[in-house]
């Protein structure tokens, strides 16, 4: 198994920054990946997405399978071409979608049938098809195991009979996927909130090797601070030598606090999903364009962030144009939001270089409890 080469460049407690290198392009950690569901960053042009510094985005394998077929974009070329992103992709394998149709899906060790959402055709989805999908038909960079994302709140038997089935999906998932030159294959630990099983399920991990290792099963309904007890529990028993990915992760404060716990990568859609909503992100939380104070403030959202839709629009014009229904709201929001997630992941690699995550980190603190604190005030 081919491992890409990750270069840890400083760190400052537990917190790391470096290089994750692959045939496509380097990978500046802690990374935060954009999220291109269908092939697509949601209301941005892929240039866009490169140019607020986004190295990496994630692609869903559930919803390619689905539609256009995977099969249909490996005849176009591979996701890369069909898509336009030059840059290094990371797929997920499928699970976390299927898991979310408990109604249409039904799971045995050989893999999940579930019924497509679109148009309730039947499809098998193992650990070899995931693969197949990810790697050969796609042209992933990054594939990732298979594996049964652990609902929260179930018992403790209950998640170890879900960790166990993700262990022997994932080493089926290994074996399908082999030796390649330039494509790696992550593991995902789970467990659910239960500190022996995330042990456990790293330490099986690592016996059986992969070239990076994911924390799934998190941002599922466990709230804050438990993810931040998990991660406390978890990261430990990673090898300090591969990247560590959470998935789907998250707010502002979820990535600061995790990199604070050594975390390296993260990928969400709250960027884009919040912005199509008319929320625009901050150091203190959302800012919801929305609200009549808006209305004639000329300020732009973030003069800071080299981005034209941080910089160049008043949010008096951003609330006119959600107000006034323009696709040129989500547009503008989402742009803004992708920028802003970059910006801060690059602000976070500086500081560790230089020594002062601790600092940065109080001080982010600082910032979103007060912004946490207006926005009950006025809710309030």
């Amino acid at each position: 198994m081919t491992t890409f080469p990750y270069e840890i460049h400083a760190t400052d407690g537990a917190a790391r920054t470096g290089v994750l290198k692959t045939s496509r392009g380097d990978i500046r950690t802690p990374a935060f990946m954009p999220v291109g569901t269908a092939a697509t960053v949601k209301a941005l042009y892929m240039d866009q997405v490169r140019e607020t510094g986004a190295d990496i985005i994630l692609g869903n394998t559930y919803h390619l399978m689905l539609r256009p077929g995977a099969e249909r974009v490996k005849r176009l070329g591979g996701l890369h071409k069909f898509s336009t992103w030059k840059g290094p992709m990371l797929t997920d394998s499928g699970g976390f979608q299927v898991w979310s149709l408990s109604k249409l899906r039904k799971m045995t060790e050989e893999g999940v049938k579930f019924r497509s959402h679109i148009d309730g055709s039947e499809h098998n989805l193992t650990p070899e098809r995931s693969i197949e999908i990810q790697a050969d038909l796609l042209g992933a960079d990054i594939s990732m195991q298979l594996d049964e994302c652990t609902p929260f709140g179930c018992s403790e038997a209950e998640a170890r009979t879900s960790m166990e089935l993700s262990i022997r999906w994932g080493q089926r998932s290994k074996a399908a996927f082999g030796t390649r030159d330039s494509q790696a294959l992550f593991g995902i630990v789970q467990g659910s909130v239960f500190e022996n099983l995330r042990r456990e399920s790293a330490e099986r991990l690592i016996e059986t090797g992969y070239d990076g290792y994911a924390i799934g099963g998190l941002a599922v309904g466990e709230g804050f601070e438990k993810m931040c007890d998990v991660l406390d529990f978890t990261t430990p028993h990673l090898p300090s030598e591969r990247p560590r990915y959470l998935m789907g992760v998250g707010k502002p404060i979820d990535l600061v606090e995790a990199v604070a716990r050594g975390v390296d990568m993260f990928d969400c859609v709250l960027p884009t999903r919040s912005g199509r909503h008319g929320q625009a992100w901050s150091d203190h939380g959302p800012i919801n364009i929305k609200r009549a104070e808006f209305a004639e403030d000329d300020s732009p959202l973030n003069p800071e962030i080299d981005c034209p839709a941080s910089r160049d629009y008043s949010k008096a014009y951003l609330h006119h144009l959600f107000r006034s229904g323009e696709y040129l709201s989500a547009m503008l929001l989402s742009w803004h939001n992708i920028a802003y997630f970059q910006h801060l992941t690059a602000r976070m690699r500086a500081a560790i270089a230089a020594g002062e995550f601790e600092a940065f980190r109080r001080e982010f603190r600082g910032k979103w409890e007060q912004g946490q604190a207006e926005a009950a005030e006025r809710a309030g």
